[in-house]
């Protein structure tokens, strides 16, 4: 670290200073998480946030700005009314280094930059065609990113990838992409590592499924920010997906594979899914679901998502329309009281078609779950909507900021 002795401090100034610093690098990545996602606005709360000395406090938060990941504003002004003299206030550096996340979905995919803070720096025009290869897929996805990088002049930290499909773990390989063409069991993280070392970029490149990366953006930046035991279920272009975010931490089973949602039956004599059941959350729940129940013929002009997004925000008071919305409210409401009552959560967070389901009729929503569920009936979870746009991007973004989390300056100096 390269901070500085505090003079205000006793010591012999040498030696209390490399104390202090010793002390300051292994606080250096909870600070910065602390930053990271706005738990600790000025020094005052970082240093009661670390249980150290302010002077600790003040030696990390300038060496995370001497690394160019935050900014420390040592002359803020005190708020009317206030005594003494105001905390030094903390944020991202807004022209830090990013991470490249990319993001390939049923109808298309995209990449952007992402800063600390969960904040999109810049994105990419999205792609509306998904080849039938990964590699030339990812390929593609990464030149857009390294075009981005080379645009803006900014420094990789590493590269994340959100895909529809469960990603088995250690070998990072998409077992399920049912709504792309690609093979099962494709091994997506090693063809994106090998993309983004042919592209130049520095840092490590992880892969996951898109539903627990939005779950934990939302976690770190979004409606799940203070939850304990977050709940999150989402329907994006196709199908249905869910995630769980425990004491801060996204479980991923012992192989990755946690959370299969998609396959609680919610309609038994319902739609044929791709299981092999029948009335699967999946296949009740999602655009097409939705788009068949009232009766509208899919149109290519945009995706399935954002067809059945207006459809509900433009028309609800068309009978067909607002009669499709019910029941699929209906069928989420029992796929989630199911959840609550085998997890427990303390929040559940919806998104995609879901959130605008709840947004449509949230009494509804929440009294099926809450007449369904024991642990509904005896007070209720609070169900709320997801709040970040592109919320997957910004969690890929995040497996490639959590090595800096851990480390920062060990991370960042292994990358010169």
């Amino acid at each position: 670290m390269s901070g500085k002795a505090d003079p205000r401090q006793p010591g012999d100034g040498s030696t209390s200073t490399r104390t202090r610093l010793d002390r300051g690098r292994g606080a250096l990545g909870p600070a910065l998480e602390l930053v990271h996602t706005g738990r600790a606005p000025t020094r005052a709360v970082l240093t009661a946030e670390l249980g150290v000395t302010r002077a600790t406090a003040g030696a990390v938060a300038a060496e995370l700005e001497a690394l160019g990941l935050i900014r420390v504003d040592a002359r803020p002004g005190a708020a009317a009314g206030s005594q003494g003299r105001p905390s030094h206030r903390l944020a991202v550096a807004e022209d830090g280094p990013v991470a490249l996340a990319a993001q390939v979905h049923a109808d298309g995919f995209r990449a952007a930059l992402v800063g600390l803070g969960g904040r999109i720096v810049a994105t990419a025009p999205g792609c509306e065609v998904v080849d039938a290869d990964p590699a030339k897929v990812l390929a593609s996805v990464v030149t857009a990113g390294a075009e981005l990088l080379r645009e803006t002049g900014r420094r990789c930290v590493g590269a994340g990838l959100a895909v529809p499909s469960a990603v088995a773990e250690p070998e990072g390989l998409a077992l399920n992409p049912l709504h792309l063409a690609w093979p099962a069991g494709a091994p997506v993280r090693d063809i994106f590592a090998e993309q983004v070392r042919a592209a130049g970029l520095d840092g490590p490149a992880f892969a996951a499924n898109d539903v627990n990366l939005a779950a934990l953006a939302e976690h770190r930046h979004g409606a799940g920010r203070g939850a304990r035991d977050l709940l999150c279920v989402a329907t994006g272009h196709r199908g249905v997906g869910g995630a769980l975010v425990l004491d801060g931490r996204l479980h991923r089973g012992s192989s990755g594979l946690a959370l299969e949602v998609g396959h609680l039956t919610v309609h038994p004599e319902g739609r044929p899914c791709h299981c092999g059941s029948r009335g699967c959350l999946d296949v009740e729940t999602d655009p097409l679901a939705f788009l068949t129940a009232a009766g509208r013929e899919p149109g290519p002009e945009v995706s399935l998502l954002q067809q059945s997004i207006d459809l509900i925000r433009h028309h609800y008071d068309d009978p067909g329309v607002r009669a499709a919305t019910e029941t699929l409210i209906d069928r989420l409401g029992l796929g989630l009281a199911g959840l609550v009552n085998i997890l427990n959560p303390d929040r559940i967070i919806l998104g995609g078609l879901h959130r605008t389901l709840l947004d449509a009729d949230p009494g509804r929503l929440r009294a099926v779950v809450a007449d369904r569920s024991l642990w509904g009936q005896s007070g209720g979870v609070p169900i709320l909507a997801c709040t970040l746009d592109h919320n997957s991007l910004v969690g890929a973004a995040e497996l490639a900021w959590q090595p800096v989390l851990d480390d920062p300056l060990g991370a960042l100096t292994e990358q010169r």
